[in-house]
């Protein structure tokens, strides 16, 4: 498989890689021939790249993160809780509790992820961006969860890091609609509605007896910067729990790589890139060191050029080297076709990735 933009497509190519809507299900499967009536439709529908069929790279197998049947569920229990909690009343009046369910999804995802090895943040699994808010709080839970098993928290421990991951935007169930998609900038009112949210899923979650407390304050803190600069209490450093400075790092990185109404998605070394600009100031050094070390900032099947002029496509990730992968090589300095041949940048240490061929992932700033 390959990974390409959309406006790369072309009728005829297969797609490779299953494209689900903001429920969990399946929009348009594996193997489907596109027709430029459904390349149109993936570009209205805010899909930015796809993976598809292609036989010289056919043995790349890309696993997720977990079974189909987990991810469903989750979105499922998410999706409907959400969409509960919007239109009732009195919420952040502790009128409301969250479904059970809740429990039992954090410990099947941390049963999927725990028979991993060595579990890695890899490209998320492609999404309409309909109800953004439900794939990505799925995202950044399993984001923050490789960091903390990397890290070596214990399972009770990613159990509450966990939840606290799940919920972190919970209180934007309260926002107005209009204003979480509002396709361009917000306005100084807008901006201060939109900022409560971290305040408001405190209120909703510090009330749960499911939840535990240390949850809720993953909720209020994880647009807190170490420098002072984030919201809603300007928090420095020694006072922002360790948890939400994970989930801080996390959530930037999944809204950076993810399709959105105002902006395009980076790939992943792009948002690696970016955050790497806060090191030491928006985010902890060390807490950004570990996560480039977890996640594969060259995704499979992306095709890139190497230092040497050669061109290819990421075949194989190390998960002790992961910005260093094999790259199967189909062109030489030139441009010019050759007898494809794997190179492993995990020995071949003078030879470095130098660019992405896909010049249409723009490296636009997250809000």
């Amino acid at each position: 498989m390959r990974l390409i933009s959309v406006n790369q497509l072309r009728a005829g190519m297969r797609l490779g890689k299953k494209i689900y809507n903001d429920e969990g299900l399946v929009l348009l499967a594996d193997g489907i021939e596109l027709t430029d009536g459904l390349i149109k439709r993936l570009a209205k529908i805010d899909i930015g790249f796809v993976y598809i069929q292609d036989a010289a790279t056919d043995d790349i197998e890309i696993k997720g993160m977990l079974h189909d049947e987990t991810r469903n569920r989750a979105l499922k229990v998410i999706r409907n809780q959400f969409q509960e909690m919007s239109v009732a009343s009195g919420i952040t009046k502790g009128f409301y509790h969250l479904d059970k369910k809740f429990s039992g999804i954090m410990d099947s995802i941390l049963d999927d992820m725990s028979s991993q090895e060595d579990p890695m943040i890899m490209l998320a699994d492609m999404h309409t961006a309909d109800n953004y808010l439900y794939v990505h709080s799925l995202n950044v839970c399993l984001y923050t969860l490789v960091l903390g098993i990397a890290y070596g928290y214990s399972r009770e421990e990613l159990r509450v890091i966990g939840l606290g991951s799940l919920l972190h935007d919970i209180g934007k169930t309260q926002i107005p609609v209009k204003i979480i998609q509002k396709p361009g900038m917000l306005s100084d009112e807008e901006f201060r509605h939109m900022r409560a949210h971290t305040e408001i899923g405190y209120r909703i979650l510090k009330e749960e007896p499911n939840i535990p407390l240390l949850a809720a304050h993953c909720a209020l803190q994880h647009h807190e910067r170490i420098d002072g600069s984030g919201y809603p209490r300007g928090l420095t450093g020694p006072q922002i729990h360790e948890y939400a400075k994970w989930l801080g790092v996390a959530d930037s990185y999944d809204a950076m790589t993810s399709n959105r109404i105002y902006k395009k998605a980076m790939l992943p070394h792009q948002a690696v890139e970016a955050l790497y600009v806060g090191s030491g100031t928006l985010y902890e050094q060390k807490q950004l060191e570990l996560f480039r070390d977890r996640v594969a900032i060259y995704p499979l099947g992306l095709t890139v050029r190497l230092s040497t002029g050669e061109s290819g496509v990421v075949v194989k990730i190390d998960p002790s080297i992961p910005h260093r992968p094999v790259v199967r090589v189909f062109t030489g300095p030139e441009g010019e076709p050759v007898t494809p041949f794997e190179r492993d940048l995990g020995t071949a240490l003078s030879v470095v990735i130098v660019d992405v061929t896909d010049e249409d992932m723009e490296a636009v700033q997250s809000t």
